[in-house]
């Protein structure tokens, strides 16, 4: 009786084992892209520009790249990368109060927002903080064209820290309307004021900007025709005309009827 069982369960691994295994594809894909490093004024089609609120002291903000990077990063530099990049602000206001500045990518002089890939999970980057006690803040513009701001913390420390910050599942990241906005858009950085804290000569530096995205989240068999440009394609010939001599027709064909009775 063991012996046959024996037998019986070979011969059952003997044919799971000779059965073709088909791989499915996956429908997500994790992947980081780098938004922007920061090394090269010029490495993007866009450039980052910085307003402030009304009590900007003058001559201020002033911003631009600055020799830097954190630690954490030097590991992952390449001999022929360059002189690493970082991008620095620095404001003062003429008092206290709710005070603050933005940080914003331009395109042609203006506001350009950045378009994400996929669906977005998070967004990582790295701070420089003057021990103020400033609050940073995300902006992002969902898909219905709200813009949505995350809060990142305080800069209430010194130095570098990398930050994570985690996007919402109830934003909208993508229309199901081929005449809305395509995707979610990464809109900019601001940086507000404790009414308590000082507002003289405050520095922030930020680096390497990236995000975390499910990049298939949006792709399925047969998403480039979506796209389609139908303005060379071919149309019915005459069909508004065919259907004007149509209602004609029956017009005249109801006043005959009408006549002969």
């Amino acid at each position: 009786m063991k012996k046959g069982l024996v037998v019986f369960l070979n011969l059952a691994l003997l044919f799971l084992l000779s059965v073709p295994v088909f791989s499915q594809p996956s429908s997500k894909s994790v992947e980081t892209f780098v938004m922007d490093n920061f090394d090269k004024a010029d490495g993007n089609e866009w450039t980052w520009t910085v307003n402030a609120s009304r009590f900007i002291a003058e001559g201020y903000p002033k911003w631009g790249y600055f020799k830097g990077i954190p630690n954490s990063l030097k590991p992952l530099r390449k001999a022929d990368d360059g002189d690493p990049m970082v991008f620095g602000v620095k404001t003062a206001f003429n008092r206290k109060g709710d005070n603050w500045f933005e940080i914003y990518p331009t395109k042609d002089d203006k506001p350009y927002e950045i378009p994400f890939v996929g669906s977005v999970t998070q967004l990582d980057f790295w701070v420089w903080g003057a021990n103020y006690m400033y609050y940073l803040e995300v902006m992002v513009r969902d898909a219905d064209g709200r813009v949505h701001v995350l809060p990142v913390g305080n800069l209430a420390f010194n130095g570098w820290r990398n930050v994570v910050v985690n996007i919402p599942g109830w934003i909208r990241q993508h229309s199901k309307l081929r005449s809305g906005r395509p995707d979610m858009t990464f809109v900019g950085f601001r940086v507000r004021t404790d009414p308590e804290e000082f507002v003289d000569e405050f520095m922030i530096y930020i680096d390497q900007l990236k995000y975390t995205t499910n990049s298939l989240s949006d792709i399925f068999d047969g998403y480039e025709l979506k796209d389609t440009d139908f303005s060379n394609s071919t149309s019915a010939p005459g069909s508004n005309t065919a259907s004007s001599s149509n209602t004609q027709a029956a017009s005249q064909n109801s006043s005959t009827n009408a006549g002969g009775k």
